[in-house]
């Protein structure tokens, strides 16, 4: 199958399950538990189909990881194009922090799965600070942040919230770094 051929429909729709259900079960810590071929069963599809569209668990596990990056940067888009551009970084950096969150047994499993494939994620990572660049960008350019700080430092500052999941209290520690963060990028009246 090539990369730009589009899928027929009903071969969408079982790549579609095929992820869904592997995200599922990332979520909730399961996925060494299971066979590679057991993915096919929980996401109703033959063996065939599974490895038809994903050869390893490596590969199913890039497609989720592909997916989580789009749902982020469409979300980082949809709030820049409806919201002032202070509120649209404040809202994407809290609900960055709401997915870490909500997705915490998914980024253990990719972390553990992808260490092989770090181009998958660089790539994954590039984009996402791509979306935080525009995000920053638009709040400059409306003069309600600081010139002077770049994506790469809100970025670091996502990845150590990320890192320190473990932590307890991590959720209020987690909020407070985002204000701590939002604070700072502020432009001084």
């Amino acid at each position: 199958m090539t990369p730009d051929k589009p899928l027929r429909a009903d071969a969408q729709r079982n790549r579609d399950a095929l992820v869904a259900k592997a995200r599922e079960v990332f979520d909730a810590g399961d996925f060494f538990d299971l066979r590679f071929d057991d993915f096919a069963a929980l996401a109703g599809v033959g063996t065939g189909t599974l490895y038809r569209h994903f050869p390893t668990r490596e590969a199913l596990a890039e497609a989720v990881y592909h997916g989580e990056v789009a749902a982020l940067t469409n979300r980082a888009r949809q709030l820049q194009a409806t919201l002032p551009a202070a509120e649209a970084l404040a809202t994407f950096l809290r609900d960055m922090v709401d997915h870490i969150d909500a997705h915490a047994g998914l980024a253990r499993t990719l972390a553990t799965l992808m260490a092989d494939r770090s181009g998958a994620l660089a790539e994954g990572s590039r984009t996402l600070e791509q979306a935080v660049t525009d995000l920053v960008a638009a709040a400059v350019q409306a003069g309600t942040i600081r010139p002077d700080v770049d994506a790469g430092a809100v970025m670091m500052a996502l990845h150590g919230i990320g890192a320190a999941h473990d932590r307890p209290g991590w959720r209020s520690e987690a909020d407070g770094v985002i204000t701590l963060v939002l604070d700072g990028l502020r432009r001084s009246p």
